[in-house]
């Protein structure tokens, strides 16, 4: 779609803080996060719906995967997941750490760090 933000970013039309891609998803930090680390996942192909999206298992297996990332890379205590859908139009998951360090709470600001420290 032309007008989604989310296909601006797969098409690198739109910078973002990618933690995570692979050929089909991409995972990349929420620019108005909840908590340190919170994190987007998205097919790369256009999906109106999460509901929608073709190859479904595979995208819940990449999501798992990129909170067992999130969990281990910043100390997370469990990582919350939230599908609304109705923000942007296109389908994404949210992954919101909740952290056993309360100064990485504080640190949400600073997306760079945190994109760096999740992909080392």
């Amino acid at each position: 779609m032309e007008d989604c933000i989310f296909c601006k970013i797969v098409a690198g039309e739109i910078p973002c803080y990618k933690v995570w891609e692979d050929e089909n998803f991409l995972a990349f930090l929420d620019i108005h996060p909840v908590s340190a680390g919170h994190t987007l996942v998205i097919p790369k192909k256009h999906f109106r719906w999460v509901w929608d999206i073709e190859n479904y298992s595979e995208y819940w297996e990449k999501v798992r995967q990129v909170a067992r990332l999130l969990k281990e890379k910043l100390g997370a205590e469990w990582i919350q997941v939230s599908i609304m859908g109705i923000d942007i139009p296109h389908a994404h998951v949210h992954l919101i750490p909740h952290l056993l360090d309360k100064d990485q709470e504080e640190d949400k600001e600073n997306l760079q760090q945190i994109c760096q420290r999740i992909k080392s």
